[in-house]
């Protein structure tokens, strides 16, 4: 059989592009069961109201839901438990730098297969105010009504 290949996207925070700005992201490798693992293949987790965070040198993944395996028996794995995120020393130590100063906190954006391997992308983010909301809504109305006016103005020639 051959080895699995390319990117497969099993979850993805959309909300945390609108509440945050995000600073930096990082790819990190995730510590699952077996039970996690078949779960995740068939398409099923929510990251709404993870978080991630530095304890003891390591990395962990707080409050994401991978549901229990349909077909698991007592094996099965708990499912909002905390799960142990690989990254090297060096990104490490600077996401834990980064994330004690005042403000800023580490949410994983989206949940994914790479190459047959469970990863997790996290960002460092800092919350947005309302106004900022309203903004990018504005920012993003605006250039809607930009892109049907140029396209209107092309279908009359």
């Amino acid at each position: 059989m051959s080895r699995e290949t390319g990117r497969k996207l099993i979850a993805q925070n959309k909300r945390a592009r609108y509440d945050y700005h995000i600073d930096d992201t990082w790819e990190a490798g995730l510590v699952l069961m077996g039970t996690e693992v078949k779960a995740l293949r068939a398409g099923r987790a929510s990251l709404a109201d993870g978080y991630a965070h530095v304890k003891n040198g390591e990395v962990w993944l707080e409050n994401v839901h991978i549901p229990e395996y349909l077909q698991g028996t007592w094996t099965n794995h708990a499912p909002r438990r905390p799960r142990k995120l690989l990254l090297h020393r060096r990104e490490i130590d600077k996401i834990a730098g980064k994330a004690e100063e005042a403000g800023w906190t580490l949410i994983p954006l989206s949940l994914y297969f790479k190459d047959g391997r469970a990863k997790v992308e996290i960002g460092l983010a800092r919350g947005k105010k309302t106004y900022d909301k309203r903004q990018a809504i504005a920012k993003r109305e605006a250039d809607r009504e930009m892109r049907r006016a140029v396209a209107a103005r092309f279908r009359r020639r």
